[in-house]
C-alpha cells in the first residue's frame, strides 16, 4: 500500500556523484547507493548472508513499495554465479506475483568463470534469472552504475529482456567484455608490448566502454547524473503506474528448473 512520506521525489543525492571510484577495478558498496536513493533511506534487505554478491530487498519510492535487485561489487566484483542467480530469480518472481515494481542497479562484469560453476549448471541456473526478468510484467526500471558486460548485462533487466526504462550513469561501461580482456584477445600478437597494449586498452575504453554507444542504439533511454537518480526513478515509476502488459496465454510457463 501507498504510504505518504516527507521525502520528496525530486530529492538530489549529491554524494552519489562521487560514489564510483576512478579505478574501474576498485569496489564500492552498492548498498550505499540504494540507501541514498530510496524513501527515508530505508531499505529492508532479504537474505543478507546468502549470495552476498547480489542484494535484494524492499523499499519505497515516493511512497510506493518497490523491490530492488542490485549487484554488489564488494563481493566477487558483483559477478553472477549459481547462488546469486537463484536468489535474485526467485525474488523477481515474487515481486511479479504480487505486482511490485522492480528497480535493478547494475554493476556486473559477467558470470563467474570456473569449472565448479560449469559443472554446477551455471547456464541453467543463470537462465532462471533471465527467465524471471523476461516474464515479469510489472514496471521495471534499470540503472547501470558501472560495468555491464556481455550476457550478464542482458540478464539484469536490460532492454533486451523487456526492461521498461534503462538509465545509465556517465561511469557506465556497456560492452561485450571489459577493455583489458577484449584487447588481449583482439591484439594478442602485441601482448608482449605493454605500452601498446595500454594504448589500445584506453582506446577501446574511450570508444566502446561507455554508455553513449548503447544510448545511440536505443539500449539506454538516457545518460543521467548520479545525483538525479531518485528523481528519474520516481518519474519513471509514475509514468509506468498504469502499465498494462500480458504475456501470451498458455497453461503455465516453463521456467528452467
Amino acid at each position: 500500500p501507498y504510504r505518504p512520506t516527507p521525502d520528496t521525489a525530486d530529492r538530489m543525492g549529491m554524494s552519489l556523484d562521487t560514489l564510483i571510484p576512478d579505478n574501474p577495478n576498485q569496489p564500492y558498496d552498492m548498498k550505499e547507493a540504494i540507501h541514498k536513493i530510496v524513501d527515508d533511506n530505508e531499505f529492508w534487505e532479504l537474505q543478507p548472508e546468502h549470495a552476498k554478491n547480489i542484494v535484494i530487498g524492499f523499499a519505497r519510492m515516493d511512497g510506493h513499495p518497490v523491490g530492488i535487485v542490485a549487484n554488489q561489487p564488494l563481493v566477487q566484483a558483483g559477478c553472477l554465479d549459481i547462488k546469486s542467480s537463484i536468489k535474485a530469480g526467485r525474488f523477481v518472481r515474487f515481486c511479479d506475483a504480487f505486482n511490485i515494481p522492480i528497480i535493478t542497479l547494475v554493476d556486473v562484469p559477467g558470470f563467474m568463470p570456473g569449472s565448479a560453476q560449469e559443472y554446477g549448471g551455471i547456464i541453467k541456473h543463470g537462465a532462471k534469472l533471465l527467465f524471471a526478468f523476461a516474464e515479469a510484467t510489472v514496471p521495471k526500471v534499470t540503472i547501470i552504475t558501472r560495468k555491464a558486460y556481455g550476457g550478464a548485462y542482458d540478464v539484469m533487466s536490460s532492454k533486451h529482456l523487456r526492461g521498461d526504462v534503462n538509465l545509465a550513469w556517465p561511469s557506465a561501461e556497456i560492452a561485450v567484455m571489459g577493455p583489458k580482456g577484449a584487447v588481449e584477445i583482439i591484439f594478442r600478437k602485441d601482448i608482449g608490448d605493454a605500452a601498446k597494449i595500454a594504448e589500445r586498452t584506453e582506446a577501446y575504453r574511450q570508444k566502446f566502454a561507455n554508455p553513449f554507444i548503447a544510448a545511440g542504439r536505443g539500449y539506454i533511454d538516457d545518460v543521467i547524473a548520479p545525483h538525479a537518480t531518485r528523481k528519474r526513478i520516481c518519474r519513471s515509476l509514475a509514468m509506468l503506474r498504469d502499465k498494462q502488459l500480458e504475456n501470451p496465454w498458455r497453461k503455465h510457463d516453463n521456467i528452467p528448473l
